[in-house]
């Protein structure tokens, strides 16, 4: 390594925010990433560990000894190769991925990890800055034709890595711009949408042809998954204009709360309100646009569309913001010899937090009250574990106020119309199903379709679709070309 004895001299040093009085009055991003040499003190803390656990721990296996040394010698040109290599987008990673990368490393044993998230975040800032990202159109064309449905980062990595091999490639996306839930789902303060706008210019010139505004499929009749499309075209027709088809959609349903007063006016999916926050962002003009002026807001979910949701309702000027979640409060510090390298259950306060909420925690939900068919409160109660399940405490029950309740408990499975339209099995869970094995992997049981990211896994982190989406790649390539040099 650059500097054998770096992890011992220097500090981990955070990104640093803007003001939350400044940043609250915008939805542009506000992390202070680090500058050159900030970038090198980072990278010389990586250690020379021999096993580098933090490899094996991001799920797209970015190099990152290798780019951390190259930081550290100065050599940003080679550090973007290296990230490259593994990673299609670090522009989307290094802004909203939880670095799971940063828990898996050696360091992190008995002191704080390398900041691994805000080195890749400077090299790929660093690097669109030098011009050093540019289009790598293939050398040769293979005539065979690729539509891939899912405009998310499993679609784009998927598209792009199959532009590259020399097929025709078309992503049809049923919104009216690409980028799936990184462009209607993940708030601009979190990661602004130039980012995508730069890699779909990128991909356009590496052949990709993109057609927004396109459902494949049918939705059922009442779905509140965000669907902005002007025209559609049939599973069948789609199979037969194309030699592959990929489906990378996500997993869009939203996880419902079936209790009394649902039905009241007030309460809203997450993914009812944040599309269209971002569709303002972005210059256009939305009749009755859910807002959180002067409301008193109650967010039920503690994950991240949850904290979105939180940022989002700040920014709106709500009177009051309070996010609830079932699960028993996590401990501030994860116990490290138990669990190091993988993934730590802990405290996670986000920058959203941070602007102003109210967390309840071993909450539950009973019911929604309201006056004149629009919600006014609603009623909960305290759980706990007993014999591994979540009972009521009794006695605990407590009424809240709330102008606007946001539905932020995750997603429970692709649009189940989508899939049946194509006739691809599901799983238990309403997942598609298909293997990840290294021949024949995320094929599913009808010729010539295959799939890949939150479709077939589940929800899950971007830096998870962008792996699926490459590796997707590969099985498509294979399966058209009988082999294939495409990275998995």
């Amino acid at each position: 390594m650059g500097k054998v004895t770096g992890f011992m001299e220097y500090e981990r040093l955070e990104e640093g925010y803007k003001p939350v009085p400044e940043r609250l009055k915008h939805y542009k991003e506000f992390v202070v990433g680090l500058d050159e040499s900030q970038a090198k003190v980072q990278s010389a803390r990586c250690m020379d560990c021999g096993t580098p656990f933090c490899n094996s721990g991001c799920p797209v296996n970015n190099i990152i000894p290798d780019f951390n040394d190259l930081v550290y010698q100065g050599d940003w040109k080679n550090a973007i190769t290296v990230l490259h290599s593994t990673n299609n987008f670090p522009e989307f990673t290094g802004r909203i991925c939880p670095a799971p990368c940063e828990a898996a490393c050696t360091l992190n044993v008995n002191d704080d990890a390398v900041g691994i998230k805000s080195i890749e975040h400077a090299i790929i800032d660093r690097a669109w800055a030098e011009g050093w990202v540019q289009p790598q159109p293939p050398r040769h064309k293979t005539g065979k034709k690729v539509a891939v449905v899912g405009s998310g980062p499993a679609g784009m990595a998927a598209a792009q890595q199959l532009a590259r091999a020399g097929h025709d490639v078309t992503l049809f996306e049923k919104n009216d711009r690409v980028g799936g839930l990184l462009r209607y789902g993940i708030p601009d303060f979190k990661m602004e949408k130039s980012h995508i706008d730069q890699r779909v210019k990128q991909m356009e010139a590496e052949g990709v042809v993109f057609r927004t505004g396109v459902m494949v499929g049918e939705l059922p009749k009442g779905s509140k998954v965000t669907n902005w499309a002007k025209e559609s075209i049939s599973p069948a027709q789609l199979q037969k204009d194309f030699d592959a088809v990929l489906l990378t959609g996500g997993s869009e349903q939203s996880r419902d709360l079936p209790v009394p007063g649902r039905d009241l006016d007030g309460i809203h999916f997450a993914m009812e309100f944040l599309p269209q926050q971002n569709k303002i962002n972005a210059g256009d003009k939305l009749k009755g646009q859910l807002r959180a002026d002067g409301k008193h807001v109650i967010v039920i979910g503690g994950g991240d569309t949850g904290s979105d949701c939180v940022g989002t309702s700040n920014r709106h000027g709500a009177a009051s913001v309070t996010q609830f979640e079932v699960m028993p409060q996590p401990p501030e510090e994860e116990n490290k010899p138990l669990v190091w390298p993988y993934w730590p259950l802990k405290l996670r306060t986000s920058s959203s937090h941070e602007e102003g909420c109210v967390r309840e925690f071993a909450i539950s939900t009973k019911a929604f009250t309201g006056e004149k068919g629009k919600v006014t409160g609603l009623t909960t109660v305290q759980v706990e574990f007993k014999d591994g399940k979540l009972v009521e405490v009794a006695g605990t029950e407590k009424t809240y106020k709330a102008d606007l309740v946001l539905l932020a408990m995750g997603f429970v499975n692709p649009v189940a119309s989508i899939l049946d339209g194509f006739g691809v099995e599901k799983d238990a869970r309403g997942n598609a199903k298909a293997s990840t094995d290294f021949i024949g992997g995320y094929a599913s049981n009808v010729p010539k379709v295959f799939v890949a990211g939150d479709m077939r896994r589940g929800q899950s982190l971007v830096v998870w679709a962008i792996r699926e989406g490459r590796q997707a790649a590969r099985s498509v390539d294979e399966f058209l070309m009988g082999f294939s040099d495409l990275p998995r």
